[in-house]
């Protein structure tokens, strides 16, 4: 698993609230977090929000967590 699905995983609940702040037009289905589908999810973020892959990978891991 790599660090960024580590992260993704450990702290969900609060990033998908940032990704909604961030791109509104995301729905709940869109942020479904499936365990091993991080790619698959990130993908659907970026077909809605037009985001590149590596924006979207670099939003998610310059998040701040306590």
């Amino acid at each position: 698993m790599s660090a960024l699905q580590d992260k993704i995983k450990g702290n969900w609940n609060q990033m998908k609230g940032n990704l909604k702040q961030k791109w509104a037009e995301l729905t709940d289905d869109e942020l479904l977090y499936e365990e091993g589908k991080e790619d698959e999810m990130i993908g659907k973020i970026q077909k809605k929000t037009g985001e590149s892959k590596e924006a979207i990978n670099k939003f998610i891991e310059d998040m701040k967590f306590d």
